[in-house]
This record gives structure tokens, C-alpha cells and sequence, in this order.
């Protein structure tokens, strides 16, 4: 049984399609449906069924996939191991919210490359939906949640904290100085928030939602610095945003937290990958400096 075949398998049934596997694996698509006809002649059985364009798994197909995890893990860490040199390299796709992207780009990658200067970093903003969608798929080496704690089977929680939130705003606000605020009281000013059903936004609008409360915010941007730097500059206009997104503008005192005591959601902060991913030297080191240096700060 050979390994590229295995390696093929396992693209096109996380992908679900001969095409897109080709093109992730740089094969033709004749080339992958022979790789994937010599395991079910070898096997003697059907992995795939193939009904009008689309492909599933067959049972026994399901049975296979997690053995051809496992040797494909095994393979990479087997070269990796036999490899002369043993300098930290390659390349680690990161999928995050907008704000966590921001705030890891701004305030540690240049000391990680410092670090580890040959090993280079994708980041690629989206939802958690998406995120768990991208290493399933294999599309992604970790993600970093703000959203609801999530815990599935599938995925390794390397990290996590609960992320304090607030509704901000100028100082100049005629609700800085203001103790006690209710939800209501804030209704009457302009909110800037980051995309609607994105992470933290989605579990405030379903808390809301609870209290019969819709915000129509007047600018929505996934961009939390632009976010934060309008908010600076105009004193009736509110967010609702992490403490670590607001953190330096609080502590300058441009930016002041509204104490609104009607609404609460439970925000975390999560740093997950595939149980099935091989862990390499590289995304270790990326992990451990992850852990680190963007939780607990």
C-alpha cells in the first residue's frame, strides 16, 4: 500500500470532491481517481460511493480514514526526524477573529520572528464555525476562538481563559460618569460593532435578543483598531469589545468602560487544533509561544 495514495485519500474525503484534492495534492484529477481505485482494488472494497456528482464515505471508507491519519502523521514526524537539520522551519496557518489577528500581529509577531526566524506565520481571519471547518479540512494548523467555551472530542484545547468584555466609549461621553446603566440607557447613542453572527457580536445579539433588545449599529467593522480609534474621536458613540482589544486606550484614559449592569455574556478565549494534526517541532514552538504570550497577559 503506498503512502501517497493514503495521502490522496485522505484530501479527497476531507474535501469531498477529486478536483479540489487534486489541487491541494498539485495532481491531475485522473491521477487521484487511479490512486484511490488501486486502494479499493488492493482493499477489495468500495471506499467512496459516487452518486450523481457527489462522493460519501462508504463504512468501510470511514474505517480506513482513521488509519491513514495515523500513517500520515506518523510519515511527517518520521521525516522530520530523520531530517539533518533540525533548525525550526516551515510555514503555520493561524485562523482567528479579526481582533485576535490584530492584536497578535501588533503586539508579539515581531518577537516571535525574532525568535524563530524561519518559520513563517498565515493568518486568516473568521467565524468559529469556519475555523472548525478549516482544520477538519486540514486548511488550518490552529485557531483561536472568542467566542462561547467550546469543547468537542475532535479538537485538543491547548489553552484557554475567560476574556472580560465591556460596552466603551469617549470619555467625553455624557454616560462616562454615569454609575449603574441599564442596557436601556444606552439605546439613544450610536453603536459601532464588529460583523454581525461573528464570535463575540453573535452571543451579545442572542443576549440581547432574551431581553427583547435589537441594536442597529451604525458602522460595522471586524476592524477593532478603527473601532476603537472612532470611538476616540466621537463622545456619542459606544462598542462592546474585549478588555484586551481596549486595554491601552483605557489605561491612557481615551476610552472609558460604561458599568452596565444588565448584561453579561461569557466570552473565552481558546487555542485548538486537530486531535489528528501532527504536532511538529515548528507548530510546538509556535503553541508554546502562543500560550505564553497571549493568554494570561
Amino acid at each position: 500500500m503506498e503512502i501517497r495514495n493514503l495521502m490522496s485519500f485522505v484530501q479527497v474525503a476531507e474535501l469531498n470532491n477529486f478536483t479540489k484534492a487534486a489541487e491541494v495534492l498539485g495532481y491531475s484529477q485522473s491521477t487521484v481517481s487511479f490512486q484511490i481505485k488501486q486502494l479499493e482494488t488492493e482493499l477489495d472494497c468500495l471506499l467512496f460511493e459516487r452518486i450523481n456528482h457527489t462522493i460519501t464515505l462508504t463504512e468501510r471508507g470511514k474505517e480506513l480514514l482513521s488509519y491513514a491519519h495515523n500513517v500520515c502523521k506518523l510519515t511527517d514526524e518520521f521525516k522530520q526526524n530523520f531530517e539533518e537539520d533540525k533548525k525550526l522551519k516551515g510555514i503555520i496557518h493561524i485562523v482567528a477573529p479579526d481582533s485576535v489577528c490584530e492584536d497578535m500581529l501588533m503586539t508579539n509577531y515581531n518577537d516571535f520572528h525574532s525568535k524563530y526566524p524561519d518559520i513563517s506565520i498565515k493568518f486568516t481571519a473568521a467565524d468559529t464555525g469556519d475555523m472548525f471547518n478549516m482544520l477538519d479540512r486540514n486548511e488550518a494548523d490552529l485557531m483561536v476562538t472568542l467566542d462561547n467555551h467550546v469543547y468537542k472530542s475532535d479538537y485538543i484545547i491547548a489553552k484557554e481563559e475567560h476574556i472580560p468584555m465591556h460596552f466603551v466609549t469617549n470619555k467625553s461621553s455624557p454616560l462616562a460618569k454615569k454609575k449603574k446603566l441599564s442596557i436601556n440607557d444606552l439605546l439613544e447613542y450610536q453603536f459601532i460593532l464588529t460583523e454581525k453572527e461573528m464570535g463575540y457580536r453573535r452571543i451579545l445579539d442572542k443576549t440581547l435578543a432574551k431581553m427583547s433588545i435589537e441594536i442597529q449599529p451604525v458602522l460595522e467593522v471586524g476592524r477593532t483598531d478603527i473601532i476603537t480609534e472612532l470611538l476616540c474621536y466621537n463622545n456619542d458613540k459606544i462598542s462592546y469589545l474585549p478588555d484586551f482589544v481596549t486595554k491601552e486606550k483605557i489605561k491612557s484614559g481615551e476610552l472609558i468602560f460604561l458599568d452596565v449592569t444588565d448584561v453579561e455574556t461569557d466570552i473565552w478565549k481558546q487555542l485548538i487544533y486537530h486531535k489528528n494534526k501532527w504536532v511538529s517541532n515548528s507548530l510546538n514552538a509556535l503553541i508554546e509561544y502562543i500560550k505564553k504570550a497571549e493568554f494570561n497577559r
